[in-house]
């Protein structure tokens, strides 16, 4: 069998169309969704406002470095299917085999919840309207969104990435003008609630562990960057800039988020324990618009979270698309996943997740506890995404260096290397193994089971690959730095 069939992607090619603009939204709303416009006030609570703060720059490090590792691979090597790719190529066959059907499962089941969601928040404005009914047409909404062509995917995502930026922007603004007494009518807001009774560290050491891991599902979807890079116009170009809004993106949109929030309303407020979208009166955005004199500030932001969730939705369709179709390119699922269609979309691929995303939903009416344990068990997904991004990245560069390469070659250097990847290896364990210690501490097995469950699947996935096939580590020496892989390759643009 040739390459070409081989590959599956005979039908035609996945298109590089993508723009410097495209990747520069989805980076910076990647991580702007319900956990910034509803639950952030409730990390104040937990951890008092300077717990919060701490807690989340730690997080926006570790994340910052884990994309600076992703862009150096993405630019060198900018595949379709990203780091479960890099995993496959630098680490071991049965890692990259892993990693991939984990993201996928993650992505998949994502994808359901959010259209879920969707519903809930069309409720707001019309209660008497059954949910399942936006649900519905939410779904088929992303489904012809994702099958039209990668640049209708960008074009969407770059809109609704853009809507959400503006609100952080103006919820800022605004926040800083009534601390300051220009708006509100209730005077200048001092740094008083930052000391207000157990402020600014509420619960001590535990708190901001907990907030810690808070804010880790809050960023879960950066490393989409990655993937997208595979359709990158100019990768070379494109995903560094894209990464480099990363950290800046955590500063402004979270940090500052968190300290006008805190300013405004103490960590005993009950609204801040807000943390669904059914609570939207009473998001901290919500509150301190209407304190700005904004009457309509519900419907505004639940307009907001509806933008926020079709983003999700949209942006979790197409990686977990892509994800089985570079699945099916390396070997490791079925070939007609990697089939590409005219339009360059893995138009079976993209079937394949929409059925599978379909069932999901539909257990929620006909098992809801089997649909609640599989949303627990795509819950530390991400974490391992993120392990598998950090070891990837380190066992590049030592194969690449081994190799007798030059860094000088590489367009993009990640910042700080080795301590960048070790590091966010090292978080990425201490958040995954903190998850429920309580648990543990209570011997409460069933809890347990439910909140680790991502674990034992990444292991049997490893352990069948390993076993059936006899995967081994790849030595630095051994490791394929050719910048093509089965089906898809990628020429470096010139300097101009």
């Amino acid at each position: 069998m040739d390459e070409q069939q081989s590959s599956g992607t005979q039908g035609g090619h996945i298109e590089r169309t993508l723009k410097t603009r495209h990747l520069t939204m989805i980076a910076l709303g990647g991580s702007i969704g319900t956990g910034l416009f509803i639950a952030s006030g409730s990390a104040i609570t937990t951890a008092g406002p300077g717990g919060a703060l701490i807690a989340y720059a730690v997080m926006g490090v570790m994340v910052y470095f884990l994309m600076t590792s992703l862009a150096e691979m993405a630019t060198y090597i900018p595949l379709t299917g990203s780091f479960a790719a890099y995993a496959s190529k630098f680490v071991s066959p049965a890692t990259g085999f892993a990693l991939g059907w984990n993201y996928w499962f993650n992505a998949a089941i994502t994808v359901p919840v959010e259209i879920t969601t969707v519903g809930l928040v069309m409720n707001f404005w019309l209660p008497h309207v059954p949910a399942w009914v936006f649900s519905g047409g939410a779904f088929i909404l992303i489904f012809i969104i994702n099958y039209l062509s990668v640049r209708s995917y960008g074009e969407t995502e770059f809109w609704l990435a853009l809507i959400k930026v503006v609100t952080v922007i103006i919820f800022i603004i605004v926040g800083v003008l009534v601390i300051l007494g220009i708006m509100g009518g209730q005077g200048p807001t001092d740094l008083t609630n930052f000391t207000y009774k157990k402020a600014p560290f509420v619960n001590g050491v535990p708190g901001i562990i907990t907030v810690f891991l808070v804010a880790g599902f809050s960023f879960q979807g950066t490393e989409m960057i990655g993937i997208t890079a595979g359709e990158s116009e100019n990768p070379e170009k494109a995903v560094p800039e894209a990464i480099k809004s990363t950290f800046w993106r955590i500063l402004l949109f979270y940090i500052l988020t968190i300290f006008v929030i805190a300013c405004i309303l103490p960590y005993t407020d009950p609204h801040l324990l807000s943390s669904d979208v059914q609570d939207i009166v009473t998001s901290p955005f919500t509150l301190i618009f209407k304190r700005a004199g904004l009457a309509a500030a519900a419907s505004v932001m639940n307009a907001v979270i509806l933008v926020a969730v079709l983003s999700s939705a949209n942006s979790w369709m197409y990686a977990s698309t892509r994800m089985l179709y570079s699945q099916a390119r390396e070997g490791y699922a079925w070939k007609m996943f990697g089939y590409v269609n005219k339009r360059g979309i893995p138009i079976y691929g993209l079937l394949g997740t929409t059925v599978v995303g379909i069932l999901v939903w539909a257990t929620q009416f006909i098992g809801p506890n089997a649909y609640n344990y599989l949303i627990s068990a795509s819950g530390l997904c991400g974490f391992i995404a993120w392990l598998g991004i950090a070891i990837s990245h380190y066992c590049f560069r030592k194969a690449f260096l081994a190799q007798g390469h030059q860094l000088s070659e590489l367009k993009y250097h990640a910042k700080w290397f080795p301590f960048g990847p070790i590091f966010a290896f090292v978080l990425c364990i201490v958040v995954i193994v903190a998850q429920n210690l309580s648990a543990f501490a209570k011997l409460d097995w069933s809890n347990i089971a439910i909140t680790y469950m991502a674990v034992p699947i990444y292991i049997v996935l490893y352990l069948y690959y390993k076993l059936r096939y006899g995967s081994k580590m790849i030595k630095p020496t051994d490791a394929d730095l050719s910048r093509s892989t089965k089906g898809e390759s990628y020429e470096p643009t010139e300097d101009k």
